[in-house]
């Protein structure tokens, strides 16, 4: 395959094929063709077990890299030369031979309510109905709000936008980042604080995946990286690392740069949000991945472990309500 590209001069990125996979996977083509200009580079859609299997909720399908391994595979094969993920997608351990080439830098890393009367979390009626696949919000969502009654969605952005608006639920949660970028903005209500929701490991960031010891690529793609969403990606990875987290359980890590350090927050809590441990703290830029392991260890100090054994082992996983 190597030589077919150097013949070629053709470099291939793969992706998922969700319409915002491949509204980033555009971008980055964007940005490299400019970059480099004498190579062509071209796309090559692959479909993930989390793309294939839409009737079960995430939680209960497997764990890691539902929505990565397909890819990663052909990226060892050699049949794509790039792979490009939405950074909380991938795994905090990757396949070995496998290494981020570049962090793209990060869109607003929220959360937003989509809801059809309510204009925040707070506003929403008794008892309102919620649509999420994630673990992380709901939990998050049933410590400010008990009351709510969660329901799980699956389906890329759009299909989750359209199963909403048909269905006779309140409100529903996604990233920023998402409908921004496929400009549905005109359905948020709220961007939740991050001191109320704490995002995803990697929410708003884009990962460019590349083999190790790929040194043509990886000149090519590092024109791509944000230095300062790294290091946040860094902090937050490690947090999720420490506490063997998969993305289907609800553990949150945000990190800032401000003056020069890094600032973490790390969230680990129940399904049913009745137990929520928060903490944050602050280190020098060049300790970032540390600041991660420490913060992972005051969590693990004050009970996380045990927490997450039981989200792991819980039969409650998605949500209590059925599913949209």
């Amino acid at each position: 395959h190597r030589q077919d590209r150097d013949l070629r001069n053709t470099i291939t990125i793969g992706t998922r094929n969700s319409r915002l996979a491949l509204w980033q996977t555009e971008y980055i083509k964007a940005f490299l063709s400019r970059s480099s200009p004498d190579t062509r580079f071209e796309i090559r859609e692959i479909k993930t077990t989390g793309d294939r299997i839409l009737d079960t909720s995430l939680s209960k399908i497997g764990d890691k890299g539902l929505f990565t391994k397909e890819i990663e595979n052909a990226l060892l094969t050699r049949e794509i030369d790039i792979a490009v993920h939405s950074l909380k997608d991938l795994p905090t351990i990757q396949p070995e031979g496998l290494i981020i080439g570049a962090v793209t830098a990060r869109e607003k890393a929220n959360d937003v309510l989509i809801s059809k009367n309510a204009r925040s979390i707070a506003e929403l009626p008794l008892n309102a109905f919620v649509a999420t696949g994630s673990l992380r919000r709901q939990s998050q969502l049933l410590g400010l709000r008990p009351d709510l009654q969660i329901i799980g969605i699956r389906g890329n952005v759009p299909t989750r936008v359209d199963k909403f608006l048909a269905s006779e639920a309140d409100a529903m949660i996604l990233a920023y980042a998402g409908l921004h970028r496929l400009g549905l903005d005109e359905h948020i209500a709220q961007i939740i604080p991050t001191d109320e929701m704490i995002p995803a490991v990697g929410q708003g960031a884009v990962a460019v995946e590349i083999r190790q010891g790929d040194d043509e690529v990886r000149e090519i793609v590092t024109k791509l990286d944000d230095a300062d969403t790294r290091v946040c990606v860094v902090a937050e990875r490690a947090f999720l690392r420490s506490l063997e987290g998969g993305c289907q359980v609800p553990i949150g890590a945000f990190a800032q740069l401000s003056g020069g350090e890094v600032l973490l927050h790390g969230y680990v809590g129940s399904l049913d949000g009745r137990t929520g441990i928060r903490q944050s703290m602050t280190s020098a830029v060049e300790n970032a991945e540390e600041a991660g392991v420490k913060l992972a260890d005051r969590c693990l100090e004050r009970g996380a472990a045990a927490i997450l054994d039981l989200a792991r082992t819980s039969s409650e996983g998605a949500a209590a309500e059925g599913t949209l």
